[in-house]
Parts: structure tokens; C-alpha cells; sequence
């Protein structure tokens, strides 16, 4: 353009100027740095666009490599529901082919129950509110279902709707079955929990606060409640009984068992016996105990009964032992009377006042001494109709025993009277019975030793080792009061000693 200029320049006027030649020059030089520069710029920007688009491509691939091996199933769908694109895991989900799937609406594919819901949630797709997900169930080309979490997005702009939605599917078939299944066993543990009375319990000690079962707070009487503070607790558990429950499991221990039995007077007024059993453990830096409460109510009155059917047993067993025991007693003592002089009304008054005697011995063995006696008073009352005629010694300190201590000497008393009766020298055989008791080392306070001696030549019988009697006495065992007792029989009369604790004449 410079020489053109320089050239119709000439020609016009037949001669160049030295400056404008200056300035052809110049224009020259600029014009070339320019379209040097602008060569230089666009060759940088080609280069750029094409990493550019390497870039892009590489990240495509590598979605695509992502969108076809995902572990769930994926596709894009238009606005119609119907799917356009998606990746094997899909196909193989419902057992098509991909070009089988392709252009499929995702209604068909989804269980007849539950395309009202996805009718209702596509219908819901908004900016606003762009995706949704819910469970439901997917339909396999076989006609087998399967359960999955369906989430539909949208994903694409105003200016693109042919690809508007984004479709994930996971397959939660496994997991709902699991789910199910736990769900089926908690209804069998509740069921058990029930039909057992049972419930369940859990105390946090560091908010103390106490949650349970509805079983838990009916056994309470107490209306359900998914937790309360434990101090509500105060007004119906027995005082007594408080301190187990309210009292933190001890330090030091992660785990440990945790068994108690508490009272509670319900709301109603009834009086309730609840056991809580669990554990105790530290799980955090937190206490707590939780377990599984029954209530033992009618168990410990089922308990308190047969203990009292069993001591009523007993009772007549024992009342049968004294009952068969008075007529070898009573016989002893009319052989042991004479009629003086032929007196039969002195005869009949002296028999009837050692029958009395005896009347008054049975009675305070029939009877449980509530209040105390002495063991001279026990003995003396016990032998009565046997010492006017010679036949006893009884010496011994005054030592008071009470109680059911007191009756069951008695009966040990007794038990010896009736053996000498049938077999040894209160009967009719020639002999003496001394009673003694003593201080063990002669200060008062010590244990008592008691020793009841016969002697005299006894008629052969055996020993009943597993009789009534013999229990009472504790011959091979435990006697019925006191300790270390040693029975002993010889030809020439029998020996039995026993020795009893203070706290046991107190008792």
C-alpha cells in the first residue's frame, strides 16, 4: 500500500519528497510488527482452543468411563419420561438391552402400585424444587421385582429441554429384606416381651433420665412416655429401695450385670415386686444401665404361699410326732402311780394334776412363745410329773431364752422326755434323768452347754435316724436350736449334750 502511494505520487506530481519517503518506510515497518503480532496472537489461541478441547474431551471420557461402570444405574431422560441414554449397570438391573431400554418411559418400567407416586413426584419437578427420591419398585424384563431408591433430577437448561432429566437407580432389594427381617424379629421380640410380661429399660445417669418400652411402663402403672426424669420415679418406688436404682454403676468396670429387686407402690395402690436385670457400663464417658424388667408380684406370692403350705406341713407333722408321743407318756405316769390305800379319789386327783402338768408343756409347744421363759422353767415344766417320784435332777442357772428359741428347746425337752418314756427309766425301768446346764467357762455371757443324762439299764430299740425325733435332737445334723450336739446311748443309760450361743437364747 506504501509503494502504491509513492508510485501515484510520482506520477501526479513528478517527484518524492525525502519525508514521505520517511514515512512510507515507517508505514511499512508498523504495518508488518502488526500483522506479525496478530499472526503470532491467533496461532497462541489456536493452540489454547486445543487444549482446551483436549481437556474437555479427557474429562467426557473420563464421565463416561465413571457413568458406564458405576455401581448404580444411571440415564438421562427428556421431559416425556422417556429414557435417551444410560449405562450397562441399568440394562443389567432389569435385564434388558440397552437399545431395548432406550426410549422406554420410566413408568413402564416402574411396579403398577407404585406409578401413581412417580406420576405425582415428576408432575412436583420444579426449579424450585429440582429432584425427588423415593423407594419403589422397578419391574425386570423377567417380570421379577426388585425394590430401589429411584431419584429423578433435572438437568437441563431452559434453552435445552430434549435432556432434561437425570435418572440414578439403586438397588435396595437386600437391604429392604434385611429391613423387613429385623423389623419381623423386633415384632417377635415385642410379641415374647409381652406374652412374658416383660419390658425394656435404659437409664442415663448423666441426664437422669429413664426411657422404656410401653410393656415397661404398663408393669410401672404409669402411662408411656418415650423418656422422664428419674426423680418422677421417687413417688412410687419404696424408700428402702431407691438408692439401688438411683445410685450410678460404679467406676473402673466398662461392663457389669446388674440384678436387683425393687418395690413400688402403682398409682392405683397396688404394691408391686420388679426385678431389673441388664448391665452396667461406661460407654463414652457415660453411665447408664439398661436391662429387661419383670414383675415378680404373683411369683413371691406364689413363693410366700408354699413356704406357708410347707411350714403348715410341718406343723402337722409335728403336731401327729407330739400327738402319737402323749399316750406312751401318759401311760408311764398311771404305771408310775398307785392308789394309797386303796384310795381311788387321791389316785384320780394325783393323776389328773400330772395330766395337767403335761397339758401345760404340750401347749407351750403348740403355741410359739412370743414372749421368754427360762431354761429351768422349760425343764421343771417338762419333768413335773416325773419328780415327785424321784426320778430327776435338774440343776442349772437362771438363764432367760426367748422367743422361738425358747419353743424349740421345748420341744428338744420334750423329745427327750418321750424317748426315756418308751425306752429308758421315766418309764418302767429303775434309773435317774439329770438335767444340768452350765456356763461354758462359769461367766455369764459365754455359750451354755446343756446335758441331759440318764442312767439306768434301757430297753433295746433302734434308732431312728431319719425320724422326727431324731431331727429335732439333730443327731446326724443340725439340731433344732443350738449347736454341736452329741447323742450318745450305752447299756447303762444315754447321754446327750448341746450347747447354745448367746445369740441364741436372746434370740
Amino acid at each position: 500500500m506504501a509503494v502504491a502511494g509513492l508510485g501515484a505520487r510520482t506520477i501526479v506530481s513528478g517527484q518524492i519528497l525525502a519525508d514521505e519517503w520517511v514515512r512510507a518506510v515507517l508505514l511499512v515497518l508498523s504495518g508488518g510488527m502488526i500483522a506479525f503480532l496478530f499472526e503470532r496472537s491467533r496461532q497462541t489461541l489456536r493452540v489454547a482452543s486445543d487444549v482446551k478441547l483436549a481437556a474437555v474431551e479427557a474429562a467426557e471420557s473420563r464421565y463416561r468411563r465413571a457413568f458406564e461402570r458405576a455401581a448404580l444405574g444411571f440415564a438421562t431422560a427428556n421431559d416425556s419420561g422417556e429414557l435417551l441414554w444410560l449405562n450397562k449397570r441399568l440394562s443389567a438391573l432389569l435385564g434388558y438391552l440397552e437399545d431395548d431400554l432406550a426410549g422406554r418411559r420410566i413408568g413402564e418400567l416402574v411396579h403398577q402400585d407404585d406409578r401413581a407416586l412417580l406420576k405425582k413426584s415428576l408432575a412436583a419437578l420444579t426449579p424450585e424444587t429440582p429432584w425427588f427420591g423415593s423407594e419403589m419398585r422397578l419391574v425386570r424384563r423377567d417380570g421379577s421385582t426388585l425394590w430401589a431408591w429411584l431419584t429423578l433430577s433435572l438437568s437441563a437448561s431452559d434453552t435445552m429441554p430434549s435432556d432434561s432429566l437425570f435418572v440414578v437407580v439403586d438397588d435396595i432389594t437386600e437391604r429392604r429384606a434385611a429391613r423387613e427381617a429385623l423389623v419381623a424379629q423386633n415384632e417377635w421380640l415385642d410379641l415374647a416381651l409381652s406374652a412374658g410380661r416383660l419390658g425394656t429399660w435404659r437409664i442415663e445417669y448423666g441426664q437422669n433420665v429413664i426411657s422404656g418400652s410401653r410393656q415397661f411402663w404398663d408393669i410401672l402403672g404409669l402411662p408411656p412416655a418415650a423418656f422422664r426424669p428419674l426423680s418422677d420415679l421417687a413417688s412410687i418406688v419404696h424408700p428402702a429401695d431407691w438408692d439401688t436404682l438411683v445410685s450410678p454403676p460404679g467406676k473402673g468396670q466398662p461392663v457389669a450385670n446388674y440384678d436387683v429387686e425393687v418395690r413400688l407402690t402403682r398409682p392405683d395402690g397396688q404394691v408391686r415386686w420388679i426385678a431389673l436385670r441388664g448391665r452396667e457400663e461406661n460407654h463414652n464417658g457415660r453411665d447408664q444401665r439398661i436391662g429387661i424388667a419383670a414383675d415378680l408380684t404373683e411369683r413371691r406370692q406364689t413363693t410366700l404361699l408354699r413356704a406357708a403350705v410347707r411350714k403348715q406341713e410341718k406343723l402337722m407333722l409335728e403336731q401327729r410326732h407330739r400327738f402319737s408321743n402323749l399316750f406312751p407318756v401318759i401311760t408311764a405316769i398311771v404305771k408310775m402311780l398307785d392308789a394309797p390305800e386303796g384310795n381311788i379319789v387321791k389316785f384320780k386327783e394325783t393323776l389328773v394334776e400330772r395330766i395337767r402338768a403335761l397339758e401345760t408343756t404340750h401347749m407351750l409347744l403348740t403355741h410359739s412363745a412370743d414372749g421368754s421363759s427360762t431354761i429351768r422353767d422349760l425343764v421343771v415344766q417338762e419333768l413335773k410329773p416325773f419328780s415327785e417320784a424321784g426320778k430327776t435332777i435338774i440343776t442349772g442357772p437362771d438363764v432367760t431364752i426367748s422367743g422361738g428359741a425358747a419353743e424349740s428347746f421345748a420341744m428338744i425337752i420334750h423329745e427327750l422326755t418321750t424317748n426315756s418314756i418308751k425306752h429308758g427309766v421315766l418309764g418302767d425301768a429303775p434309773g435317774k434323768v439329770e438335767a444340768r446346764w452350765a456356763f461354758a467357762s462359769g461367766a455369764a455371757g459365754d455359750e451354755i452347754v446343756f446335758d441331759w443324762i440318764e442312767t439306768g439299764r434301757r430297753r433295746s430299740a433302734p434308732i431312728k435316724r431319719q425320724g422326727f425325733g431324731s431331727m429335732v435332737l439333730g443327731v446326724d445334723g443340725t439340731p433344732l436350736v443350738g449347736h454341736s450336739s452329741q447323742f450318745e446311748v450305752r447299756e447303762d443309760g444315754l447321754r446327750y449334750s448341746l450347747r447354745l450361743s448367746p445369740k441364741e437364747v436372746q434370740a
